[in-house]
């Protein structure tokens, strides 16, 4: 075989694996666009949140000055889908509550689930904490809202979601949910006593959610 021949051969495996790569390449964005126009058409939309209700079983704030929460709610968290062609698969939910933008109570985890199309899930778990910490000027304002007999939380839930469209599954998307609990300790009215000094406060407005 002369190097001519040889430079022939070399010339049209080259051409051979180019072509190969730009097929690969074009099957790819055909794929590609594909997902982005059903993706463009169905335009999902984020669930919607309900804070339900909590149940308060303890919250007392302790020390001179008062920088201790010890603090026991259930919670009842709805989540609805809203979209008719997409289902939603929450890999991760943390739930916990904030007051004035501070953590109060542990992350309590809720556990994997899939929600199908125009789907309801609804959770209850319960957030709380022991003698945690809290910011010196926070922990006046707690002290101050309880001798007044009532306070104002923010019941958050953080986690990681994906969105499902037939058969494609997208990657994960961060998700904060915002919601607000009013506590009238003072008002029995505001609440139903449940057990030996917990009360059941009922709420109508709904979260904010952003993904």
């Amino acid at each position: 075989m002369t190097s001519k021949d040889c430079g022939s051969h070399s010339h049209s495996r080259r051409k051979l694996i180019r072509r190969i790569i730009w097929s690969i390449i074009f099957f790819l964005f055909i794929i590609f666009l594909t997902i982005l126009l059903v993706w463009a058409i169905l335009q999902p939309s984020k669930p919607r949140f309900l804070l339900q209700d909590a149940t308060v079983y303890a919250f007392n704030v302790s020390g001179n000055p008062p920088n201790l929460l010890t603090s026991n709610l259930q919670i009842t968290l709805s989540s609805r889908n809203t979209n008719d062609k997409i289902g939603i698969y929450y890999d991760r939910l943390d739930v916990y509550a904030t007051y004035r933008n501070q953590q109060i109570t542990f992350r309590t985890s809720i556990p994997s689930t899939y929600q199908g199309h125009k789907e309801v899930n609804i959770w209850s778990p319960f957030v709380y904490g022991t003698s945690v910490p809290v910011a010196p000027f926070n922990g006046l304002g707690l002290d101050q809202d309880q001798d007044n007999g009532s306070v104002m939380l923010i019941i958050r839930a953080d986690g990681r979601v994906r969105w499902k469209v037939g058969t494609f599954i997208t990657g994960k998307y961060h998700l904060y949910v915002k919601c607000p609990a009013y506590i009238d300790f003072n008002n029995k009215a505001a609440g139903v006593i449940v057990g030996n000094n917990a009360v059941k406060y009922t709420f109508t407005s709904s979260c904010s959610v952003s993904v």
